[in-house]
C-alpha cells in the first residue's frame, strides 16, 4: 500500500546582474507546457539530489544560467498552488550574470525591472510569491 506525498519542488527567483555587478532585474520565463504563462523558473527534485542541486540543476535546465544561491525566501505548500497536482516548493533567491536563453520547458525568457513585473501574467501562486520577495 502506497503512501501518496506531494510533489517536492524548487523554484528559483533569479537576481540578474552585469559584469559591473549591475542589477539588471529578475529572470522570468515564460511556460511550454500547461499551465501556460509567465512563471519563476522551477522544477521538480530528482531522487537522489537535494533541494540545493535541484535548484543549481533548474536554472541552468530553464534558463541556461549558472545561479548562485543567496537565501531560502520561502516553502509554499498550499494544496491548490498548482492546479496539476499537490505541489510543495522550496523558493530560493539565487544571483546570476550572463544573457539567459530559453531553454528545456521554457518558451521564452525575460527579464523585469521589479517595478515592471507583470503579476496578472504570473501561473500558480508566483504572484504571492514576489510578492514576499519584494517584502523581504
Amino acid at each position: 500500500m502506497g503512501i501518496k506525498t506531494p510533489y517536492l519542488a524548487v523554484d528559483g527567483i533569479i537576481q540578474l546582474f552585469d559584469r559591473k555587478n549591475n542589477f539588471r532585474g529578475i529572470v522570468l520565463i515564460e511556460r511550454k507546457n500547461p499551465p501556460l504563462g509567465l512563471a519563476i523558473p522551477g522544477g521538480f527534485v530528482d531522487l537522489g539530489e537535494t533541494v540545493e542541486q535541484a535548484v543549481i540543476r533548474e536554472m541552468k535546465e530553464e534558463t541556461g544560467l549558472d545561479v548562485e544561491i543567496i537565501r531560502l525566501l520561502g516553502v509554499y505548500s498550499d494544496p491548490d498552488r498548482d492546479p496539476r497536482f499537490h505541489t510543495v516548493s522550496l523558493t530560493y533567491v539565487c544571483k546570476a550574470y550572463g544573457e539567459p536563453r530559453a531553454r528545456s520547458d521554457a518558451k521564452e525568457v525575460h527579464i523585469f525591472k521589479l517595478e515592471e513585473i507583470p503579476f496578472e501574467k504570473l501561473v500558480f501562486d508566483h504572484d504571492r510569491i514576489l510578492k514576499d520577495y519584494l517584502l523581504r
